[in-house]
């Protein structure tokens, strides 16, 4: 293969000594093909017009030395050759019209002359490949000897250094398990859930979704991306947790955008506003489907423009924060009932990551035992054991069909602080593992009772013990819906929300008809 290099002429090095000749001053450009192990089949040089006369010194010089070196010189104008925005852009437009063959030529770019500025570009464009070839850095001989020095060809190609690429996989590992609270999860697809988060947490500043059901962990790991950013020096500012269920009307205008003194009745004096103590850190949001249409309208702004109008105010005030927003509600449904704001939702959805629920990751039960033991130690400075058979029998119901673990790990933090509270001389008894079995199931068992009977009401006609689980719990969210509907077309909208998107004609109304035909029921008799 040809070997072509890509080099830019330097104004002092390449013009040598002017107190010697220069055959005795070391010239960069010119010793690169000096080298006999260094063959150099082409060699595109780019210049200022302020220095044409010494590119043909330079051009003339290679030709005498390596004949078989085709110079091709290139003009190239920089106003200022340490303004990295205009250097970046001409050497990128410069490398964008080139023809590479990489199939047929090797390609190397030689950073030893130029400002600091150009050789970080040729660095930064062969790195992204605009440029498809390896770094050249050359050096001159020892105690200014004559001479050709030596040269270095650099790969960017990290994967093949094995010491870097182990010491990338071991960051990576590092942030995967800081973002799980350093739990040691084995659920494959939770695993590569938080894969992916890390991916998007250290190269996107653009906002987040976090969906799933209430006691997931959405909160814990909105902070846990923000410490991470924190950790790698993208974040500086504060992380700003709001619950939006608890906002209502004026207040939640007020609590978020912040209100001048006067603004309102018992405005007795400014309110900065969360977005405002968010500025350069993060606002988490949860629960942000409870907002209100106009604070969701001012909200898209404050994501799109970073400013926006606090109350009573008739100046507007800026705040830069990454969003992370979390809800356990269908906000497409939302959309299509008007419950929220459908270009909102095309803001904040771009990164949009579903925790699972703890009954959907079982696996991950015995592990997080052990962190809400640490925790409960940390906390209240006694540490707390359970036997072996006590942990044998609370796993043996934690990890069953029982176990549904409806408020998700809340349920678990709440038995595991109850057993370790009652726990005496630090160990949990298995008296007390049966004890707190017995309360789960009473619970859960209280709730599925009032679901089941709620299910018998409602359809009427259907014997719920002649169901299949799955059918009575999909089928009594189906009744749920319809009564809550005004038409039959309307119920098929909420319940196939996603689906009928990739529908050119969704026809709502029919396949709502077709389910409910399967259990004998019709939209009348659900009226």
């Amino acid at each position: 293969m040809k070997q072509v290099v890509f080099g830019l002429l330097g104004t002092r090095l390449d013009r040598g000594s002017a107190k010697t000749d220069r055959w005795q001053s070391w010239r960069p450009t010119v010793a690169l093909c000096q080298h006999e192990d260094l063959l150099i089949d082409r060699f595109e040089l780019l210049y200022e017009p302020k220095i044409a006369d010494l590119s043909n010194t330079v051009a003339e010089d290679i030709r005498s030395i390596s004949p078989e070196t085709d110079v091709r010189l290139h003009e190239v104008h920089f106003r200022d050759p340490w303004d990295l925005e205009e250097v970046y852009s001409k050497l990128h437009e410069f490398m964008g019209n080139y023809s590479f063959r990489p199939e047929q030529e090797k390609y190397l770019a030689n950073i030893t002359t130029g400002t600091h500025v150009q050789q970080i570009c040729m660095f930064l464009l062969a790195e992204s490949r605009h440029l498809p070839g390896q770094l050249l850095q050359a050096s001159p001989p020892k105690r200014k000897q004559p001479g050709e020095g030596t040269y270095k060809v650099i790969d960017l190609d990290l994967s093949r250094y094995d010491q870097l690429a182990a010491r990338f996989a071991l960051e990576q590992q590092e942030s995967l398990s800081f973002l799980k609270s350093g739990i040691e999860t084995k659920n494959t697809a939770f695993n590569q859930l938080i894969e992916r988060i890390e991916k998007v947490a250290i190269h996107s500043q653009a906002p987040m979704l976090i969906t799933g059901p209430t006691g997931a962990g959405k909160s814990q790991l909105a902070r846990r991306v923000y410490e991470l950013k924190q950790q790698r020096r993208q974040l500086d500012g504060k992380f700003v947790e709001v619950n939006c269920a608890t906002l209502r009307g004026d207040q939640a205008t007020s609590a978020l955008f912040g209100h001048v003194k006067g603004a309102f009745t018992g405005a007795t004096g400014a309110r900065e506003g969360l977005l405002r103590a968010a500025e350069g850190g993060m606002l988490f949001l949860d629960e942000i489907g409870e907002l209100g249409l106009d604070e969701q309208a001012m909200l898209l702004r404050a994501i799109e423009e970073k400013r926006f109008l606090p109350v009573g105010g008739d100046s507007e005030t800026g705040s830069d924060f990454q969003l992370i927003a979390g809800t356990n509600r269908d906000l497409q449904s939302d959309v299509q009932e008007g419950r929220f704001r459908e270009d909102l939702l095309s803001r904040i959805n771009l990164w949009t990551f579903r925790l699972p629920g703890l009954a959907e990751r079982r696996e991950d039960i015995s592990p997080n035992l052990d962190y809400e033991l640490t925790q409960f130690s940390a906390t209240t400075g006694s540490v707390v054991r359970l036997n072996k058979e006590a942990r044998t029998r609370f796993l043996r119901f934690a990890e069953s069909e029982q176990a549904t673990w409806q408020a998700n790990f809340r349920d678990l933090n709440a038995a595991i602080t109850r057993m370790a509270t009652l726990a005496a001389g630090g160990r949990i008894s298995v008296e007390l593992v049966d004890e707190e079995i017995e309360r789960l199931s009473q619970q859960w068992k209280s709730n599925d009772n009032s679901n089941s009977s709620s299910l018998r009401e409602l359809q009427g006609v259907v014997d719920a013990q002649e169901l299949d689980r799955f059918d009575q719990v999909a089928l009594s969210e189906v009744i749920r819906v319809c009564k809550a509907s005004s038409t039959l077309s309307q119920a098929g909208r909420k319940l196939f929300a996603i689906s009928r998107l990739s529908k050119a004609k969704p026809n709502d109304a029919d396949r709502l008809r077709k389910y409910l035909a399967r259990f004998s029921l019709s939209w009348d008799q659900l009226q």
